[in-house]
C-alpha cells in the first residue's frame, strides 16, 4: 500500500532527516522534554531492562525481585535503555512506578505527545547514532547530553496524535502477522518433536508387536527391541588426559571448537577429544536445565571439552548418534543429585542406569535417517517462516520511521479511519 505525501517540505540539514514537512519543528529532544534522576525507595510497579522488548517496547512478566533504589516516573514517561542501545528498548510507562538500571527516564513537556515519542525513539536510524556514540567498551552507554541533544521531528501535537494512532493501528497488524509466523514456527517444532518422540520410542512400523518396557516413561516399545541401561549400550568418558595447558589454550580456541555443559564457552579446565561422540551437561544451577531442556549435543571431529560435560559414544548395540536421539528433551530430573542451593548434578553412577530403548543397528539407522529427512523439512519451513519475519520486522521499522519523520501524510488515513466507525 502506498501512502500520500505533505505537499510541501523544506531541508532540515541533518542527514539522516533530509526534507520534512514545510511547517513542522525540529528541535533537540531535551527542548521538549526534561530527565528525570530522583531516585526512589519504592518498590512499586519496578521496571528494568528485562522487562522491555527491544524494538517494540512491550512491557514483558518476569520473576525477578529488584532491589535498590530506582528513578520514579508517572505516567506518560519514557524509560529508554541506555546500556547497549543497539536493543532498542523504550518504554512509555502507563502507571507510576521506578525504573531499575541503566535508564534514562524522560519526562516529555507540553506540545510533545508521549505515544509520539517513543516511537521517535524507536527508528532504526535514531537508535544506529546513538549506538555509535557509546562509551565503554563492554558495557557501552549512551549519555544523556548525546541523546538530549538529538534533532528530532516536533509536528504540531494534532498531527503527532493522528501519527500516534496511524502506527498503533498499522503496527498491531503487522505485529499480528509476525504473531502467526512466530507460532507457526512453534507448532511445526512441537509437531516435528512429538513424530520424532514417536519414532525413537515406538519404531517407524506401525504394525509392529509391542511389549511392555517396564520403564513408565518407556511405556510400550516394539517386542524386539531390548530395554537396557546406559552402561550396557554406552562408553561413558570422564577420565580423559590431562586438560590443555594454559600456553596452548588460546590457540585451541582458534582452530577447533569448545563444547562446555551447555555448549557455552568457558574457561574452566578443558580437554582434546576427537571422533563421534555426544555430550550431556553433568551439572547445572537450576533444576528446569535438566527437566526441559534438551542437553544432548551431538559432535564429530576434534574439539575440546568442559570437564563438567559427560562425554558418551556408541557401543557394540548403540550408535552414538542413537544415544544423541534419545537423551535429546528427554527429562533427567529423577536421575539428579541436590547440590547445595538451587544446583543439580547427574552424576556419571546416575547417568549409567537410566534405561534406554535399543532397536537392532540397522534400524537405529533408519530411524535416524527418518528423523533427519523430518528435521530437514522443518528447517526448511522455519527458515521461510523466519526470513517472513524480518521482512515484517523491516516494514515495520521502516513504517515507523516514515510517519514521525513526515515522509507520509496519514492525517487524511486516521480522519477516513475515524468516519467509518
Amino acid at each position: 500500500m502506498s501512502f500520500p505525501r505533505y505537499p510541501a517540505y523544506k531541508p532540515t540539514g541533518v542527514e539522516w532527516l533530509g526534507e520534512v514537512p514545510e511547517h513542522w519543528d525540529i528541535l533537540p529532544l531535551k527542548r521538549r522534554s526534561r530527565l528525570l534522576t530522583e531516585k526512589t525507595e519504592c518498590r512499586d510497579n519496578p521496571v528494568a531492562l528485562e522487562n522491555i522488548e527491544g524494538w517494540t517496547g512491550r512491557f514483558i512478566e518476569t520473576d525477578t525481585e529488584f532491589q535498590g533504589e530506582g528513578i520514579a516516573f508517572e505516567s506518560g514517561d519514557i524509560l529508554f535503555g541506555k546500556l547497549r542501545p543497539y536493543l532498542a528498548k523504550a518504554y512509555l510507562a502507563a502507571i507510576s512506578g521506578q525504573a531499575v538500571g541503566d535508564f534514562h527516564v524522560i519526562h516529555p513537556l507540553g506540545g510533545l505527545n508521549s505515544r509520539f515519542l517513543q516511537l521517535a525513539l524507536l527508528t532504526r536510524e535514531l537508535i544506529d547514532l546513538v549506538n555509535g556514540s557509546t562509551f565503554g567498551a563492554k558495557m557501552p552507554r549512551a549519555s544523556w547530553d548525546f541523546l538530549g541533544s538529538l534533532p528530532l521531528c516536533m509536528p504540531p501535537l494534532d498531527e503527532q496524535h493522528a501519527i500516534a494512532s496511524f502506527l498503533d493501528r498499522e503496527t498491531a497488524k503487522i505485529d499480528a502477522l509476525i504473531a502467526e509466523q512466530q507460532c507457526l514456527i512453534e507448532l511445526l517444532q512441537e509437531k516435528s518433536q512429538a513424530v520424532i518422540s514417536h519414532a525413537v520410542t515406538k519404531g517407524l512400523n506401525p504394525n509392529a508387536p509391542m511389549k511392555d518396557s517396564v520403564v513408565e516413561w518407556l511405556g510400550e516399545v516394539p517386542e524386539h527391541w531390548q530395554v537396557l541401561p546406559v552402561r550396557r549400550c554406552l562408553e561413558v568418558r570422564n577420565n580423559l588426559r590431562t586438560p590443555i595447558d594454559v600456553a596452548t589454550r588460546l590457540e585451541m580456541e582458534g582452530d577447533y571448537p569448545y563444547y562446555g555443559p551447555t555448549g557455552i564457552l568457558s574457561y574452566i579446565d578443558r580437554y582434546m577429544v576427537e571422533g563421534e561422540h555426544f555430550l550431556i551437561g553433568e551439572d547445572g544451577d537450576h533444576f528446569l536445565k535438566f527437566e526441559r531442556l534438551s542437553m544432548s549435543l551431538i559432535t564429530d571431529g576434534q574439539f575440546n571439552v568442559n570437564n563438567h560435560a559427560h562425554l558418551l559414544r556408541g557401543g557394540p548395540s548403540c550408535l552414538t548418534k542413537w544415544g544423541a536421539l534419545i537423551f535429546e528433551h528427554r527429562d533427567l530430573a529423577p536421575w539428579l543429585i541436590k547440590q547445595g542451593v538451587g544446583r543439580y548434578k547427574l552424576r556419571k553412577e546416575r547417568l549409567m542406569e537410566i534405561p534406554m530403548a535399543i532397536p537392532p543397528l540397522e534400524e537405529q539407522k533408519q530411524i535416524i535417517e527418518f528423523v533427519d529427512a523430518q528435521r530437514g523439512r522443518v528447517i526448511r519451513v522455519c527458515e521461510e517462516c523466519t526470513e517472513m519475519i524480518a521482512v515484517l520486522q523491516e516494514r515495520r521499522s521502516a513504517l515507523i520511521s516514515a510517519a514521525v519523520t513526515g515522509q507520509i501524510d496519514v492525517r487524511g488515513l486516521v480522519e477516513a479511519e475515524a468516519g467509518e466507525q
